[in-house]
């Protein structure tokens, strides 16, 4: 039976003697895709260095492919790279910036074909960049030849930290497509931190949230932020942007965030009728609909005022309405179905 390539126990990291992460267990597969959420601060940069062993966890243990494995060794430095959200080039040309990790691992035969296969894969034709500066390049072309560099070494584990944050349309379109072109071609382990969860949504085989640097689950989740206000009545709310607000069990202090499951909200048909004593109903509008990857269920986002909620759309109301992109629709919970943290 084959090990996973990644198996994490009773982890805990601190900086300064403080907890910044900890993790009770996590594993990952062989050729899959693992996608990392949860707001700045979570600690996805974190976990990412500690996955690539660039140092050491202060508790517990990162299992590679069934070993441990130490900072830089050797048995993990050739098959691991992490991708940052800055790409920090060599002052060198492009060429020599990718074939720079080959040139480390020890392949002095040829190094122009397999630069040129990886400049290629994230769109830049060897013959107009190879021979340019590091400092000719703009920030998206910088991304994608600091992503050529790890793709020349055809790494079994790919991690990604913020891949497309500070690049240009085109360019975090190459990076996508070349990051999963690794994963069909070699078969590479790709772990992926991202803000943009609808690409991770639609590509990767699981998706965890990372929240004060524990895992909170995984799947789609509508995580929302305060500041939390109260009516004449006591009841608790997030003020939207156009005035209108989001209703909110009362929450355990001012800094809490609230949680609320998109199974546990449902899209009312038209003229439906609801017990509004202990259901919020709130209008918005259709922005995405999506199958997710595995399941097959049905997503919807629906905007609401500043805030955006994932919406599951149980099978069986689809017969009693039709969504499209742009549509207004009115959603239910129950404020007290909300888990906080």
């Amino acid at each position: 039976m084959t090990p996973p390539v990644y198996k994490i126990d009773n982890l805990v990291h601190s900086y300064n003697h403080s907890p910044v992460l900890q993790i009770d267990r996590l594993t990952v597969e062989p050729a899959s895709i693992l996608g990392l959420v949860g707001p700045n601060g979570s600690g996805k940069s974190t976990l990412l260095k500690l996955m690539a062993f660039i140092f050491k966890p202060t508790q517990g243990q990162i299992l590679f492919r069934g070993r441990p494995a130490l900072p830089f060794d050797e048995a993990v430095r050739s098959q691991v790279t992490l991708l940052t959200q800055e790409p920090y080039l060599m002052k060198r040309t492009v060429f020599k910036n990718v074939a720079y990790g080959l040139k480390v691992r020890g392949e002095h035969e040829n190094w122009q074909q397999p630069v040129n296969d990886a400049l290629e894969m994230v769109g830049l034709y060897p013959g107009s960049f190879s021979r340019r500066q590091w400092d000719e390049l703009s920030g998206g072309e910088a991304q994608r030849v600091a992503l050529a560099a790890r793709l020349a070494l055809r790494p079994n584990v790919l991690l990604l930290d913020e891949p497309t944050a500070s690049v240009d349309a085109a360019s975090s379109e190459r990076i996508r497509s070349a990051s999963l072109g690794a994963r069909d071609e070699w078969g590479t382990t790709l772990v992926i931190a991202s803000h943009d969860r609808e690409w991770l949504y639609d590509v990767c085989d699981e998706v965890v949230h990372l929240f004060q640097g524990k895992l909170i689950g995984t799947g789609r989740s509508n995580m929302i932020f305060g500041p939390w206000v109260p009516d004449a009545q006591g009841r608790y709310g997030k003020q939207l942007d156009d005035g209108r607000t989001l209703p909110v069990s009362e929450p355990p202090g001012e800094d809490a965030t609230a949680f609320l499951d998109p199974a546990s909200i449902r899209i009312l048909a038209e003229d439906e009728k609801i017990d509004s004593s202990h259901t919020a109903v709130v209008k918005g509008t259709v922005t995405r609909l999506a199958l997710e990857k595995g399941s097959g269920d049905l997503f919807a986002d629906v905007r609401v005022g500043s805030v955006t909620l994932v919406v599951r759309v149980v099978e069986s109301r689809l017969a009693a309405m039709t969504l499209h992109r742009g549509w207004p629709i009115s959603l239910a919970y129950r404020p007290e179905s909300i888990r906080w943290r």
